[in-house]
């Protein structure tokens, strides 16, 4: 899928900086990129690691 079919979400804590993760969801796949380098490195994530991973930040 090309970068212009997906749709990316920034992080709801975006600073003013914009030192920022973007969110991407594809079926049963979570991708993360950094805003400043959007052609860079994306991670992936299952849906239920990327859960797992949230749920473990609201602490």
């Amino acid at each position: 899928m090309t970068d212009a079919l997906v749709r990316w979400k920034t992080a709801s804590f975006c600073g003013a900086g914009h030192d920022c993760v973007e969110v991407s969801v594809k079926g049963d796949r979570v991708e993360v990129r950094d805003s400043k380098d959007r052609g860079g490195p994306v991670l992936t994530f299952s849906r239920r690691q990327w859960e797992v991973f949230v749920n473990s930040l609201r602490g």
